[in-house]
């Protein structure tokens, strides 16, 4: 599969019509559902969750347009459906070897050999904290806003930051995406010069 296929205005018109089931919902069922796979992904423990329920729903949108109707299933359940594939995928994959924030970075300590690892987390917290410094300030607020908080209080969080800014909720995960991407380059190359 194509990952990086985006619906034309055609196709993502035509994929929340399906979405709403016929019934305009002015976009509200498409947010819905993001946000349910987003909650999918991260109870599964997901580094990315946004990117793998955007990826579920790229998907779903590019098959439609392929085949012209997906009657089989409820839309949700469809969704639902291809999410699991899109996990599986996620645990076979490298995916599940990205950095993350929590992980120790660059040990080649031997098991439970603490010292290491506890150098390989400060190294990784200055790096963090040196490339936070270097994204503009907006930039940095919003990523650091966008992350606050957990579970039920992060994803309403979005929505007040989402308001604020006067964005979808998809433009901002989008724009969160891009800060996040170029933070880990950032990061990655200040803990390989560590």
């Amino acid at each position: 599969m194509k990952k990086d296929w985006a619906p034309t205005h055609g196709a993502f018109r035509q994929f929340l019509h399906w979405l709403d089931e016929g019934i305009d919902s002015g976009g509200e069922r498409y947010l819905e559902m993001r946000r349910r796979l987003a909650l999918y992904f991260d109870r599964k423990n997901c580094l990315s969750p946004d990117d793998l329920a955007d990826e579920t729903l790229n998907r779903v949108a590019r098959k439609l347009e392929e085949q012209g109707s997906i009657t089989d299933l409820s839309p949700a359940h469809y969704c639902y459906v291809v999410a699991r594939f899109v996990f599986l995928e996620y645990l076979r994959g490298g995916q599940t070897a990205q950095t993350s924030f929590d992980e120790p970075v660059h040990s080649a300590a031997l098991p439970g050999d603490k010292s290491s690892e506890n150098q390989a987390r400060e190294t990784l917290h200055q790096c963090l904290e040196h490339c936070l410094g270097q994204l503009p300030e907006r930039d940095r607020e919003l990523i650091l806003e966008y992350y606050r908080g957990e579970q039920r209080t992060k994803i309403e969080g979005r929505y007040r930051l989402a308001k604020r800014l006067g964005l979808s909720m998809n433009a901002l995960s989008i724009r969160a995406c891009r800060i996040r991407d170029k933070l880990e380059a950032c990061i990655k190359g200040c803990c390989r010069e560590a």
